[in-house]
């Protein structure tokens, strides 16, 4: 009985200082929110504005993303094919951490992007983020973030330039910016894009929202 009585004390004390450690990290970022998000929409980051996309680049972008991106508050775990991170989710990675890790930094990754990211940017300016500053793989040495730099250094185009073909093959590579690259894994990126356009062409119906590379034949 004593025993059971001390290890509901030692649980209880543990559960209080984690409680209090994600509190301080959400207060902290929420502190930094505003900062990081005018320092980079005051930088040379932001090469493309929304207007810039039409509807239908919008539409493909969320459709295999973030399908209730304008809905969710930078968490969506049960919308089929949405995957475990949100496109918030991948830019906070960047903003709020010194080279993410899986496991505890994930729980850090979904509380600050509920309660310090979202609620703090407008989507409309988290779409902003998106479009210029997204993580779509390296290239030669180069981290490539945004359309605009993928679509001159796979394409040697500008973003107004590209096809609709060569628009999908850039947001297939989102999911594995590396895994998938245009450049460096051309056949991995080839599957990808073939997958992604039999669900763009409704030719494929995620099975749960694991199931985000629409390889579940």
């Amino acid at each position: 009985m004593l025993f059971i009585k001390r290890t509901a004390v030692l649980l209880g004390f543990v559960l209080l200082i984690t409680s209090c450690y994600y509190t301080i990290v959400v207060l902290e970022a929420r502190n930094e929110t505003p900062r990081i998000v005018q320092s980079i929409i005051d930088s040379d980051k932001i090469k493309l504005k929304l207007a810039d996309f039409t509807e239908r680049q919008i539409d493909i972008l969320l459709s295999v993303q973030d399908p209730k991106f304008y809905e969710h508050k930078g968490i969506d775990l049960k919308t089929p094919g949405a995957g475990k991170t949100t496109l918030a989710q991948g830019l906070c990675k960047f903003y709020y951490f010194d080279g993410f890790k899986r496991g505890w930094d994930k729980i850090k990754l979904m509380l600050i992007t509920r309660y310090a990211f979202d609620p703090l940017v407008t989507k409309d300016t988290q779409m902003l983020l998106i479009i210029n500053d997204i993580y779509l793989g390296s290239y030669q040495g180069q981290h490539i973030r945004g359309f605009e730099d993928a679509a001159q250094v796979y394409f040697d185009k500008t973003f107004k330039e590209l096809s609709e073909d060569e628009y999908i093959s850039l947001v297939a590579m989102i999911r594995r910016p590396n895994g998938d690259n245009i450049k460096k894994k051309p056949k991995e990126h080839e599957l990808r894009v073939m997958r992604v356009n039999r669900f763009l062409k409704g030719e494929y119906t995620p099975q749960d929202n694991s199931d985000q590379f629409y390889d579940r034949d």
